[in-house]
């Protein structure tokens, strides 16, 4: 999460409002429901660990052990398992 200055962005009348609160302190403004973003999305972690797990899973079907896998991709056996077995 990026912190941006208040008095970049907001109007000084509520910046000094938000310091009847809080001063020289962190607020979290949530998104809105309609904008709230899933985990990962941003980031692109998401698309990448499901590339991954499809690849792990092409390789069990190949005929890699979970054991090989799970060094390969330095995880643990129930990891593996998990990944494997969640389709």
């Amino acid at each position: 999460m990026k912190y941006i200055n208040a008095n970049a962005i907001l109007p000084d009348m509520l910046v000094e409002e938000l310091q009847k609160y809080v001063q020289a302190g962190y607020i979290y403004i949530p998104a809105k429901d309609d904008q709230h973003k899933s985990w990962g999305e941003l980031s692109g972690y998401r698309k990448e660990l499901h590339e991954r797990n499809e690849i792990i899973i092409k390789k069990y079907r190949n005929g890699v052990s979970i054991e090989e896998l799970a060094e390969e991709f330095y995880l643990s056996v129930y990891a593996i398992r998990k990944i494997i077995y969640r389709k």
